[in-house]
């Protein structure tokens, strides 16, 4: 027997059920790129019935009634999405003044308007022949957002955002009336960025509570929020935000020029369309910083660069980012300059404790034992002494475990996954020891590491560097200190041939001295006069160099 045969699968070729399709003769409408709107209003309801399967689709709800202007009666229906808009609105500002009877909508004689020619003389215009469209635009729909559209496509996009679209008979145009009431999470503390003396305010989900956040930090008009569309059936909105009379026109070219030749079907999250914007394929290291902060959006729009947010995502993309970005914390700036270059020489320590510590260690343990005292290289000897694995399995099989607490301490419910973290590693790590699989030594080079990559605070470089450890103990297993100064130099060659956004990876440390210190630590408040130069601002000096004008 042909095994092909036995194990394809042939599809029926008929089926017992069918399901009926709306307005099967207007598929020549559907298939029109630009279909306008009819004045027919019969052939409008078919081709949205058409459109959006109402027979078959629960939320879709089509609204037929009567609209009355100037005691004349019309065939109307609404069109909206159920649970996408706020049914009060609906109701009491849109159905309401078109159905019920009042002066407004039953007066049918003209009426003259009072126009004002200059600031002195006052002029009566006639009332001119009745106009529909102007009618309801002007004086029947009580609502502040209501555009007039003439394209189907576009009024579907905007069915698909939470609007609702009106439709009259004899009209060639519809109305886009913005009703969006669907649920939403608030503004909340950061879950992923906690800081203690700073703003305490995260971005959600809805991209235009997203961009009130950052209007509230940067009170100007110069802060320029520019919509696009990605993804060719999600149509996913994202905003570029940066300040216009700061930030380096060329590099909000080449972010317009980048998204917009996107060709994909849809677009989810902002670290999506990080990995798609980003030019450094092959190389698995974060260029492109992201954040749930709108505060430490506010820092990076004021040196000149430029924020984009993605609809349905509470993080935002800070473009172009460097180095030093990935191990700053938005709490720098709130503390004295002491402190915070304290912890910031803490976390460049961390850095290289996670990238290389297991990698040094299995390097001296087997190749250079005269580095160590001779009281501690015994000790680790004695410690050894009943493990009967090579060291390298012992190294790899606790990091192993250690990532998989650390995963698992994620995925379980946030009550427990505490507990997990903290029994798991003290009940896996003792059991470890007693059993002679691991040395003591061993485990507390795991948990330094582990430590260590938690200082770091971008999640997305710590995973970076959580990897990168592993390829580094192999290489301090295979050729010692020499293996891990040749990868150093690899990985350095890395840094500096990545660009983010046409801006080096390494910059600014890559210039004079002084300039590396000067990036590399915190200075006071009152030293930050230049904006840093590798963005390429507008605007070079963001204060004077005399700030404290009170003082001198």
């Amino acid at each position: 027997m042909n095994i092909k045969k036995l194990f394809s699968y042939k599809p029926k070729p008929g089926y017992s059920f069918e399901l009926e399709s709306v307005g099967n003769n207007l598929k020549s409408l559907e298939d029109a790129p630009k279909q306008k709107v009819a004045s027919n209003i019969e052939l409008n309801l078919k081709y949205i019935q058409s459109k959006y399967k109402t027979d078959i689709n629960s939320d879709i709800l089509i609204r037929n009634f009567s609209l009355i202007a100037q005691n004349k009666t019309y065939k109307a229906f609404l069109i909206y999405i159920d649970g996408m808009v706020d049914s009060k609105i609906i109701n009491d500002f849109v159905l309401e003044p078109l159905m019920l009877r009042s002066y407004s909508n039953t007066y049918n004689k003209n009426i003259n308007q009072l126009t004002s020619e200059n600031s002195n003389t006052i002029s009566v215009k006639k009332a001119s022949k009745f106009n529909l469209e102007n009618y309801i635009y002007e004086s029947l729909i009580p609502q502040n957002n209501l555009t007039k559209k003439n394209e189907l496509n576009s009024l579907v996009e905007s069915v698909n955002s939470g609007d609702c679209i009106l439709f009259i008979d004899t009209l060639e145009i519809a109305f886009d009336i913005d009703v969006k009431g669907f649920k939403q999470r608030s503004v909340n503390t950061p879950q992923n960025e906690n800081i203690i003396n700073g703003p305490q305010e995260a971005f959600v989900e809805n991209i235009r509570v997203n961009t009130s956040l950052l209007r509230r930090i940067l009170n100007n008009e110069n802060l320029i929020i520019e919509n696009m569309q990605v993804g060719e059936i999600s149509k996913t909105k994202v905003a570029i935000c940066y300040m216009l009379n700061i930030v380096n026109p060329e590099l909000i070219k080449e972010i317009k020029y980048r998204i917009s030749n996107l060709k994909l079907d849809s677009l989810i999250s902002s670290g999506q369309l990080a990995q798609l914007i980003e030019e450094n394929e092959s190389i698995d290291i974060p260029t492109l910083l992201e954040t749930e902060r709108p505060d430490k959006c506010a820092k990076f729009l004021m040196q000149g660069r430029a924020v984009i947010l993605v609809n349905g995502n509470p993080y935002a993309i800070i473009a172009p980012a460097v180095l030093i970005d990935f191990l700053s914390s938005p709490e720098d700036t709130n503390l004295k300059t002491l402190f915070a270059n304290f912890l910031k020489i803490l976390r460049i320590l961390a850095y290289l404790i996670t990238l290389l510590a297991p990698g040094m260690f299995i390097a001296v343990t087997g190749f250079h034992h005269e580095i160590l005292p001779t009281e501690l290289l015994f000790s680790i000897l004695a410690s050894r002494e009943h493990v009967p694995f090579p060291i390298i399995f012992e190294l790899i099989l606790m990091e192993i475990s250690f990532e998989l607490i650390r995963e698992s301490g994620i995925r379980v419910p946030a009550p427990i996954g505490a507990t997990l973290g903290i029994v798991g590693a003290l009940i896996l790590g003792d059991a470890a020891v007693s059993a002679h699989i691991v040395s003591p030594i061993l485990i507390i080079i795991v948990a330094i590491t582990g430590l260590s990559s938690f200082a770091i605070p971008d999640f997305a470089f710590s995973f970076h560097l959580r990897v990168y450890r592993f390829l580094f103990t192999l290489l301090g297993f295979c050729a010692g200190f020499v293996g891990i100064g040749a990868g150093m130099l690899v990985y350095i060659n890395m840094l500096c041939s990545m660009k983010s956004f046409g801006v080096s990876f390494v910059s600014p440390l890559t210039s004079s001295f002084s300039s590396h210190m000067s990036s590399l630590f915190v200075k006071p408040a009152w030293k930050y006069e230049k904006r840093p130069g590798f963005i390429m601002p507008k605007k070079k000096y963001a204060q004077p160099k005399i700030s404290k004008k009170w003082r001198y």
